[in-house]
């Protein structure tokens, strides 16, 4: 993918939030998570094995264990059926490892 097009996503994925309070005009903080959950409960009961960004549990996926954090799953009619490792640069694996080091860390603190 060009340099340029992957930035592009990532600048309409930071400002996916305001692109649908800007359409609907009344908020969006109720739009997004239901459409989520309704897309995972569909994936769930219809065993459709959808590949989803969902927050679980590692336990050694992408070098990260027992924390939770947003990657790629497939849910099946056993919920997580398995985390899918997508091939991540340098930099980005550097940065899912930090992001998950910091909720490690706040997770600490809180004593949660």
């Amino acid at each position: 993918m060009p340099r340029e097009q992957l930035e592009a996503i990532i600048k309409r994925t930071r400002n996916g939030g305001a692109e649908v309070v800007n359409l609907l005009k009344t908020g969006s903080a109720f739009y997004a998570p239901s459409s989520a959950v309704l897309e995972m409960v569909d994936s769930i009961f219809a065993d459709r094995k959808k590949i989803l960004p969902c927050t679980v549990y590692l336990e050694g996926e992408y070098g990260i264990h027992g924390v939770f954090v947003g990657v790629l799953v497939k849910l099946g009619v056993r919920g997580v059926e398995e985390v899918v490792e997508i091939k991540l640069t340098p930099e980005e694996h550097a940065a899912l490892r930090r992001s998950a080091a910091a909720v490690k860390e706040l997770v600490e603190i809180i004593g949660v």
